[in-house]
């Protein structure tokens, strides 16, 4: 087929647009997020390092993550750009709103940046009780490592509550349960509320084993502000034989989410990454949120099976109450220089009328790369040009990696086993991936 688009177009084949219409661009300066009018139908290119709600003045927003097309980072942080589409067009030229840089919920008084005594209670006297920690998690942070929770189990049982001067009260306690198969969890709780329970928190780690070489290590915390505001957040760290490799695994989750309290806002995140010995990798991440009357969604994956084969995919997708859609997906896989990528971003309006661009890739892996692809709107192009592959064959964070940042795992001490004594090997299936929404945040 003749090409009908310039060779020019981008490394993905994607030729200039004929949908037209006035959208609103936004940049980050001094703190502030302006959006500025553009004739460009898709947008992108606004960064939120932080993962922050907007507080959005006089017009919608309506917000998306985006994931770079080259993978996670390292330790699981997902460097994500912001997709924003404004569905009502607004015909203010610019608009400033303020970031909520630091939390996940907008607040007139900034509430989430204000002064520590909002998730500290005040007049504590030293040694008293334990002090809380928490704040709400951030968006697209990922999953931490073990060093970053300051996990310190007690050692002895401890059963301990109190009164602090502010009246806020406390509790402390630790303790450890046992059962078949040598299995041992070690645990420690805390937690804390204002006098009159509009502030609370509470934390829980632990530790477990068995007589097969499991090991696991973990924290759940949550709480709750004087606004209304909630939010939940667990970690763990596995290590077990696998059922059909029998090779040593390591698997890492956490999830997260958080729910305002004063408006209809809240998101949740649920992050995996599973290696092996032998360099087979598996990361992932679903996510979901909502601002008033937006919502948005995305999922993506990545698989490395040690020998040199890679697979990677996202998809994203978002609406507004009043019925305007649209979303964005690609995959690729590779393999021995060899592969192919492949993508669709598409929009849906209140009419639903729809468009959408489809395009490809088809690497040879002598330098020939065949581009192509349409659109809705009578694009089209098929070439083939001069031009490298480029690839993540091995993920930069890997086994070596995982294991020189578990220690703590590691280094958990089973129940000594009596002579005599084998284990049960019975193998418990590995951590999956939730796809359901908590309950919270799926109505």
């Amino acid at each position: 087929m003749a090409a009908t688009a310039s060779a020019s177009a981008s490394s993905r084949g994607f030729a200039a647009t004929e949908l037209r219409s006035v959208d609103i661009l936004p940049s980050f300066r001094n703190g502030f997020v302006e959006f500025r009018r553009t004739n460009r139908k898709l947008i992108g290119g606004c960064r939120n390092s932080t993962g922050g709600f907007f507080s959005v003045k006089c017009c919608s927003d309506s917000t998306m993550p985006i994931r770079g097309a080259s993978g996670g980072s390292g330790n699981g942080v997902d460097k994500s750009d912001d997709w924003r589409f404004d569905a009502k067009k607004t015909s203010a030229n610019y608009m400033r709103i303020q970031a909520s840089s630091a939390m996940p919920f907008p607040s007139p008084q900034s509430r989430f940046i204000s002064k520590p005594e909002k998730f500290f209670f005040r007049c504590i006297p030293r040694n008293s009780g334990p002090q809380s920690r928490d704040s709400p998690p951030k968006r697209d942070t990922g999953i931490a490592n073990e060093k970053d929770w300051g996990i310190s189990m007690l050692n002895d049982n401890v059963n301990e509550s109190g009164i602090n001067e502010d009246g806020s009260t406390w509790y402390r306690e630790s303790g450890e349960d046992l059962g078949d198969n040598g299995y041992r969890c070690r645990w420690t709780r805390m937690g804390g509320q204002s006098s009159d329970g509009t502030l609370a928190w509470k934390e829980t780690w632990w530790e477990k084993s068995d007589w097969t070489g499991y090991k696991e290590l973990g924290v759940e915390k949550s709480g709750k502000n004087v606004e209304g505001d909630a939010w939940w957040e667990t970690w763990r760290e596995v290590l077990h034989q696998d059922e059909w490799s029998n090779l040593a695994r390591i698997e890492r989750s956490a999830q997260k989410q958080a729910k305002s309290g004063t408006e209809n806002a809240g998101w949740y995140e649920n992050w995996w990454e599973k290696y092996d010995a032998k360099g087979w990798t598996e990361k992932g991440a679903h996510k979901y949120g909502r601002l008033n009357e937006q919502s948005w969604w995305e999922k993506w994956g990545e698989h490395y099976d040690g020998r040199g084969s890679v697979l990677k995919w996202t998809d994203k997708w978002a609406e507004t109450e009043l019925g305007t859609k649209w979303g964005d997906k690609w995959e690729e896989k590779f393999f021995a220089g060899i592969g192919s990528r492949q993508g669709e971003t598409w929009h849906v309006s209140p009419a639903g009328d729809r468009w959408s661009r489809t395009w490809g890739e088809e690497h040879f892996g002598n330098g020939k790369v065949h581009k192509y692809g349409k659109s809705t709107t009578g694009e089209s192009w098929d070439i083939v040009v001069d031009e490298g592959t480029y690839y993540e064959a091995e993920p930069h964070y890997g086994w070596a990696d995982v294991v020189g940042n578990s220690t703590q795992l590691l280094s958990i001490q089973p129940r000594e086993r009596p002579p005599g004594v084998f284990p049960n090997m019975d193998f418990g299936p590995s951590m999956p991936p939730e796809d359901e929404l908590p309950p919270t945040l799926s109505q």
